[in-house]
């Protein structure tokens, strides 16, 4: 079994794609790992030292930094492992042919900035906390959506998510009591989703269709049930004195710009 490595200084993307299409030319007998990260000396030598068998290895790497990328050529001639610099040749032709000299940044095309992990860990956020998994999450999120089953809480948690912005949502049940760290932040943090009764009978009648009719599930889209629990949900919005936005005839991207409004959200740029 030959291993390729894709090596990165990055997160190795390009690295990858180019040992995935190696690997594609052999029915089988290779398998690929991807290394990122490799900045520094001491991620050579420990990217290295674990490598098994040097014999039955080879690296291919699109580190960008000169001498990372000089020093791991050399630890991998002493091991006797193969290894192929995709971006070094690229580059050093381009800078002959500009006439200048390049910039040498590690994850430039994947433009691996600030905002882009700000979506990341916005994303991370909204799913580690989505449906109330966690409360611990209240006092950090940006945005705390509350609303009964199938108002679009999680769809809106994730778009919002897409704009960098923490969000975490608590499904609202007549069975469950309110968290009490929702009456521990400024309620502005707070949005309530609302729905028209008959659009919300529908939706779950919808849903139930699609599943099998367990019994815990018989009450899920009864009138009376569904109504019970909208009451439910304005009083506990009417303690928490949040803003309420009605869902009904409202596009997740209509109501996720409501949304950042109420918050005073200056955005970020996509990328």
């Amino acid at each position: 079994m030959l291993t390729i490595y894709a090596v990165s200084d990055s997160i190795g993307e390009t690295a990858e794609q180019v040992a995935r299409a190696t690997a594609c030319q052999f029915e089988e007998g290779i398998e690929v790992k991807r290394v990122t990260y490799i900045k520094n000396f001491e991620a050579v030598d420990e990217f290295i030292s674990d490598i098994e068998s040097p014999n039955d290895s080879m690296v291919i790497t699109t580190i960008v930094l000169v001498d990372v990328r000089e020093f791991l050529v050399e630890r991998c001639i002493e091991k006797g492992i193969r290894i192929i610099n995709v971006l070094g040749p690229c580059i050093s032709t381009a800078s002959r042919l500009l006439n200048k000299l390049p910039d040498y940044k590690p994850g430039a095309v994947w433009n691996m900035d600030s905002q882009y992990f700000k979506k990341i860990e916005a994303m991370e956020f909204a799913i580690q906390y989505d449906d109330s998994r966690d409360y611990a999450g209240i006092k950090h999120a940006d945005v705390i959506l509350i609303g009964l089953s199938r108002t679009s809480k999680t769809p809106l948690c994730m778009y919002l998510a897409n704009k960098g912005i923490k969000a975490l949502n608590i499904p609202l049940m007549p069975e469950i009591p309110i968290p009490e760290e929702l009456f521990a932040i400024d309620s502005k943090k707070i949005i309530g989703l609302t729905i028209d009764p008959m659009r919300l009978i529908e939706i779950r009648k919808h849903r139930m269709d699609k599943f099998s009719r367990l019994s815990s599930e018989i009450q899920y889209a009864n009138a009376e049930r569904v109504l019970n629990e909208l009451e439910f949900a304005d009083k506990v919005m009417r303690r928490l004195r949040c803003k309420t936005i009605d869902v009904t005839k409202r596009a997740i991207e209509d109501t996720a710009l409501l949304i950042m409004e109420s918050i005073g959200y200056d955005g970020i740029k996509d990328h």
